[in-house]
Order: structure tokens, then sequence, then C-alpha cells
């Protein structure tokens, strides 16, 4: 994989403890992906720029074990060449695992553990397979992907689009993960665009208290939140 354009490329930074957010992606409309270092196998979330310096810092962290994609916004370009070149494994959930034809995938219904302290949960509404994953350390952290982003004020909210699948069944996925976490369970999202809003944290903080706070009955009559 060959660098992209003449920029210099910015490095990963550390958001948490064994855990890297990469620059946003032109390749993914300026997602945001992010490394998790874990002793099961290091696991990618969404796919970073394809370009020699995050394949050598991959590569220097030990590899991946997992590239995990949270919906079909996540693909990069070069996934194929990726999963060559690191071995790993793509997750991906299973409606929308025929958009990587010629990339060897691990698909998943609802649910799939990635390791002891980490599992893939299907979150549908942005996109028919739009999924999170959770990692248990630091009191909770879930990466989002696009099915929750921040606002201007940095707080967790769900994004009305043109191209959003189901609005009604993003907002009932949001009532899932309510249901399913506590203030206990979740301290943090990581949230796969808008990262800019996040004004340097790298994360959302307080996460579930920001999901209580979402009025869910009123979301459903908004045509847009920007």
């Amino acid at each position: 994989m060959s660098q992209e354009g003449s920029r210099p490329t910015k490095p990963p930074r550390v958001i948490l403890e064994s855990l890297f957010a990469f620059p946003p992606n032109r390749e993914t409309l300026g997602g945001s992906a992010y490394f998790i270092v874990e002793k099961a196998g290091n696991i990618l979330i969404d796919c970073p720029a394809s370009d020699e310096e995050n394949l050598r810092f991959l590569q220097e962290k030990g590899g991946v074990r997992w590239l995990f994609v949270t919906h079909r916004g996540g693909i990069g370009k070069k996934v194929k060449q990726m999963q060559a070149v690191l071995g790993c494994e793509v997750l991906i959930q299973e409606q929308e695992a025929y958009l990587l034809p010629e990339v060897d995938v691990t698909s998943f219904e609802r649910e799939f553990s990635l390791s002891p302290n980490c599992y893939a949960i299907w979150t549908p509404g942005h996109s028919p397979g739009s999924s999170c994953l959770y990692w248990s350390y630091y009191g909770g952290v879930l990466f989002s992907g696009r099915h929750l982003l921040p606002d201007r004020e940095g707080k967790p909210v769900p994004l009305r689009t043109a191209k959003t699948f189901h609005w009604y069944r993003q907002l009932r996925s949001i009532e899932a993960l309510r249901d399913r976490y506590s203030h206990e369970t979740l301290h943090y999202i990581c949230p796969g665009a808008n990262t800019g809003f996040l004004r340097g944290k790298g994360v959302i903080e307080q996460a579930y208290q920001g999901l209580l706070e979402l009025d869910l009955e009123t979301l459903k009559q908004t045509q847009s939140l920007f």
C-alpha cells in the first residue's frame, strides 16, 4: 500500500491507555478509525487511511487480529490488501458482508465475541448492518461508528441523513443500548465521525447519561439534527 498524495500522515494518538485514534480518513468521508491493543489480539475498528505509515504503526504495535467494520461507510478502499498484509480477520454484520465480495469475511447476526473483554452488537438503523463494538475496560467503551455521533456540545446523538436506512429502527437500537448498559458499564463512546466536536478529548464522556438524556419521542419527529 502506498501513501496517497503528498501530505504527511498524522500519527494515531493515544486517547486511553492501549487505545489509539486515527485521524479522519478521506476514503471513508472523514470517518474515524480506532485501534485497541489487547492481549487476546489487537482490534482495528473501521479503516484508517491506507498508507504505509498507518500500516507500519499497526505492525509495530503487534499487528491486527480483527478488523471490525461498524457499517458500510467504514469500509476503506484497500480492505483486501490490508487483510493480506496484516493477516487479520474481517468482521462485519451479515447484511453488509456482500459489500466485500473479494475479502474473506467473518459475519455475524446479532452479537459476536472478539475476546473476553470485547464484543460486537448489531444496532441497525443508520445502515442495515450498522453495529457497535463494546470494550469493557475503563468502565465500558462503546465504539459507535455512525450510529451515535457527537453534536456541537459533544453529546451523543443519532444523526438522520438522506442515506439513513431506517430512522425508527435506529432509535430502537438506542433504546436497546440504554436497556443493556448503565452508568457503571458505559463510561465512554468513541464515535466514527464528527470527532472535531469533541474538542480534543477523543471520547464522549458520561456516555450513558448522554443516552438517557436523549428524547427519543421527539427525535421520532425530527427530520435533521443539523
